[in-house]
């Protein structure tokens, strides 16, 4: 069972960058549980395991950040696709499926890597004599607390359905570890002691982290991070007003430390610092990114929109943007041109059925790994600056109060860095018709970084696909209602069917 018998390998430091958890078992080169962690070396060492599990293919820089999107309305699969992510794309998601799967088991896995670290840096402290190492620890513990709350919240995203304050005590939530040993039941907690648990983390990693390790392009979680997933988690709780306060510590207390990349402000290669974040995945409004090198990185998420490197000469992808994001975009709205491109910017598409549409290059590749013919391998950057402000715009309309001028503020702050020139926008205050401006705007923005499916959820939409030429015939008119049960993903049949099993099963899992 994933959950009760997930295990941390504790392993070398060389080995621990690349880590995958071990069901049931060490490996023979494995130290031992009740040997590992003893040091203040031991301890760095398992923290750099962490980040090494979040660079694993089926979160970030794969299924996590991809399958979200590709299922909703943002991409149409061509003709003669390789059917990847086809399941998800055709709303045929079952239990069984090994994406969920993967995705729930390294969540997981980075949730048990984070109790091990948790169950065991108290004793390392106590043994440790210098104070300059007890302050570092107490730096990496608040990291651990941060990312076990990420992890948590990532899980209540895909497989909960959207908060509702009023009956959060009676939603299901997700199953809580809080412990790597010992035996804890195998149920699920409510959504309101779910997301209890992950404020509760937070809170512990606020404590302890201090913003002198806030800088951009961060590959460690900082006390900025937390900050960030606060008021993400924040405004999945509809709470409005915490919302509004996080955003706007980042947005205003640290506007020294960090601001938005802008078409108006040249990078070190003479690009825009908006360009030139999505090249080389360094950016001044990256807050916190999964760091990879070329030789130690983890998915590529841009294979599936381009694989040029099936043969190095022409592009195949599975999936092409939806007419209806294109035009989207207003012809000033430099956005569209760094995120996608067409024959004119020289893309060929190898197909033979004539397709000729614009591909998505948000995520082409960094421009450091291509000469050694690593495509489409970018960097994830699961917290942006550019979330904060749509973050906080929304939360002051959805406000009992609504302030629209300070909403209409931000989004217009936030467009006039991605336009030529304009770049303003209208808000009535009315929620039922604002929510269109807000869905355009986050697809706008986040194209592709895994926000569409909860965005609709908890917005409470549906979506109807318009077929598009040289696309599958089947699902290119799909139509989903609000509220379809596959808005929440299925709990995986193997976590269902395991000995000593409580969990209860999702809608979509009938």
């Amino acid at each position: 069972m994933l959950l009760r018998h997930i295990k941390f390998c504790i392993v070398a430091l060389t080995t621990l960058v690349g880590a995958t958890s071990c069901l049931d078992k060490y490996p023979e080169n494995a130290i031992p549980e009740e040997e590992a962690m003893q040091t203040f070396a031991d301890a760095e060492q398992h923290l750099i395991g962490i980040y090494g599990h979040l660079m694993n293919g089926a979160l970030y820089s794969g299924y996590l950040t991809l399958l979200p999107d590709i299922q909703c309305d943002l991409v149409y699969a061509v003709e003669g696709n390789s059917n990847t992510y086809g399941d998800f794309w055709l709303w045929n998601i079952r239990p069984t499926d090994l994406l969920i799967k993967d995705i729930y088991a390294q969540l997981y896995a980075v949730i048990g890597a984070c109790n091990f670290y948790l169950d065991r840096i108290d004793a390392v402290m106590a043994r440790e004599t210098s104070d300059a190492n007890i302050e570092t620890l107490e730096q990496y513990t608040g990291e651990v607390y941060a990312i076990r709350a990420l992890c948590y919240s990532e899980l209540i995203k895909c497989f909960c359905e959207a908060y509702d304050p009023a009956r959060a005590q009676q939603q299901l939530g997700v199953v809580l570890r809080t412990k790597y040993s010992g035996d804890e039941p195998v149920r699920r907690a409510s959504l309101y002691d779910s997301y209890r648990f992950v404020l509760e983390d937070l809170t512990h990693a606020e404590e302890l982290l201090g913003d002198s390790e806030d800088t951009p392009n961060n590959y460690y979680i900082s006390e900025a991070a937390v900050q960030a997933i606060r008021a993400r988690i924040a405004l999945y709780m509809q709470d409005w007003d915490e919302a509004i306060k996080y955003s706007s510590i980042l947005l205003d207390d640290k506007k020294d430390t960090f601001h938005l990349a802008s078409y108006q402000e040249v990078a070190a290669d003479g690009a825009s610092t908006f360009d030139y974040m999505w090249a080389y995945d360094m950016g001044p409004e990256v807050i916190w990114r999964i760091g990879f090198t070329s030789t130690s990185y983890g998915g590529a998420l841009g294979t599936v929109f381009l694989h040029f490197n099936r043969d190095y000469t022409y592009f195949y992808p599975d999936y092409v943007p939806a007419q209806w994001v294109l035009d989207a975009y207003e012809e000033s709205d430099l956005r569209s041109a760094s995120y996608f491109a067409d024959s004119d910017a020289g893309i060929t598409i190898g197909y033979a059925n004539g397709l000729d549409w614009p591909l998505l290059v948000k995520y082409y590749g960094n421009r450091t790994f291509i000469p050694l013919r690593i495509f489409h391998v970018s960097m994830p950057k699961p917290l942006r600056l550019a979330e904060q402000y749509l973050i906080r715009a929304e939360a002051y309309c959805r406000k009992a109060s609504p302030d629209t001028a300070l909403a209409q503020k931000d989004l217009e702050a936030l467009r006039k860095t991605r336009f030529e020139s304009g770049g303003s926008i209208t808000l009535t205050g009315n929620w039922a018709t604002d929510v269109k401006t807000f869905s355009e705007e986050r697809v706008r923005e986040l194209y592709m970084e895994g926000f569409r499916l909860q965005d609709l959820k908890r917005w409470g939409l549906g979506f109807e696909r318009t077929p598009q030429s040289c696309t599958q015939d089947e699902g290119n008119d799909l139509k989903i209602e609000a509220g379809d049960p596959l808005f929440v993903w299925p709990i995986p049949q193997h976590e269902l069917e395991a000995p000593g099993s409580e969990i209860t099963p999702n809608e979509s899992n009938k």
